[in-house]
This record gives C-alpha cells, structure tokens and sequence, in this order.
C-alpha cells in the first residue's frame, strides 16, 4: 500500500522577507487563497486518503502546520527536532533518532518509519545538533564536492552535463562501496592507488591545498552555529 511523504520543514530563507522562521514559504498563500502546502495535498488527495498521507516537518513549525491540514490526522505530522535535510525525497535520508527514557516503542516506530526513506541511527539527544552538521548541512558539503568535480571535469574537456553526470554517477559508486562493503575510505582508496599514478598524484595535490582540513572545518563550523541558532530559539 502506497503512502504519500510531504517535506515540510525548512527556515523561512528562501522567501524572505515575505517567509520568517516560524513561517516558511510551505505555510505562505503564493499562488491563490491555499498556501503551498494545502495546494500540494490537494493535488495528491484523488489518489492518497488522507490517512496515508504523511508530512515531516520541524518542531518549530508543527504546531501551524497541523492548524493548516486539519483534515490529516495529528500522528500523521512529524516534528523533527533537526531537520532531516532533502535526501529522504528519493528514499535516501540519514536519520539520527533520540528518545526520553520509557519511550522505546516511540523509538522503535519512528525507527520503521525511517527506516523506509533511508537509514536510520539511535544517538543521544545532546549530538543532535552535531548531527544536523554532518548530515543536514552535509548534503550541501558533498553536493558542492561534486559540483567541483564536475567544474575539474568541464577543465579537462567534457561538457558541462557529461562532467555532471560522471561526477555524480562516480560520488555513488563510491559512497555505495562504503555502505555495502562496511569498508574504510582509505582502505578503498589504496585499492586504486598505484605508485607514481595519476591518482596519487592528484590526492595529494587536492590534500596540499586543504581538501581534507576544509571539509573539517566546515562541519566543526556547521556545529557550533547549529548550536548558537538551538540555544538562540530554546
């Protein structure tokens, strides 16, 4: 049986100043009377009861989120506490779950659910924010890691949407051997390193520049301001 996943959370960014914090553009009237986000389940309800229609959103936003879709049930709306970021759209998310004491068959459902759009881990609630960096914000990080790649690609001769597609065909391949293998990326790597080869080469090329030491500090960087905006909005 087939179930409908609404992505609604977000940080009232992308329209400003029109959209705010607690008011994000899936909350905003921008085209009719319905905001965005009542058009979007009216497009659906013909072939999702409402049911089986499910929207994650924030915390932050839950509350104005179930006043606007009465007609979907309450357990039906998910509140994040950190956002989940895009990826569980194409059922491939990272979702960190934590619990109070006692809740275990909360945990475990929201476990199963998640589980469906992508892999799930249980930590404790004091790392959310630290999670919100490295998979919320980490989705931006290796998307502009390919978007580089691609750019080194456009370099040495291909066209722009060859040098895309190969990049992002290659990012896949390569998180899939992790994933599936349980393997370590250095160990991964050695396997096509050869001395004085091009790969070599170009690794320590990337590395003299700073690649590694960037990447670094920009989750480190992510985290302290993930936890500044949850101590500025608690």
């Amino acid at each position: 049986m087939d179930h409908a996943v609404i992505l609604a959370g977000g940080h009232g960014e992308r329209f400003w100043p029109l959209s705010r914090r607690k008011r994000p553009k899936q909350l905003l009237p921008i085209i009719g009377d319905q905001s965005l986000l009542e058009t979007t389940i009216e497009r659906i309800k013909p072939d999702f009861p409402a049911e089986r229609i499910w929207i994650v959103t924030s915390e932050e936003i839950g509350k104005a989120v179930q006043d606007r879709v009465k007609f979907i049930p309450k357990e039906n709306v998910l509140m994040e506490p950190c956002g989940c970021n895009t990826a569980i759209a194409i059922g491939q998310s990272m979702t960190c779950l934590a619990a109070l004491p006692g809740h275990g068959d909360e945990l475990r459902q929201a476990t199963t659910l998640f589980d469906a759009v992508g892999t799930t881990l249980v930590i404790d609630e004091s790392m959310m924010e630290s999670a919100t960096a490295l998979c919320a914000c980490g989705i931006a990080f290796f998307l502009r890691s390919i978007r580089a790649a691609s750019q080194g690609g456009i370099e040495i001769g291909f066209h722009p949407e060859e040098a895309l597609l190969m990049a992002a065909q290659t990012a896949r391949g390569a998180a899939g051997l992790l994933m599936r293998e349980g393997a370590h990326p250095e160990s991964e790597i050695d396997r096509v390193t050869t001395p004085r080869g091009c790969t070599i080469a170009g690794l320590n090329e990337m590395e003299h520049r700073g690649f590694s030491s960037a990447m670094i500090k920009g989750i480190l960087t992510s985290a302290r301001k993930a936890m500044e905006l949850y101590r500025r909005d608690s």
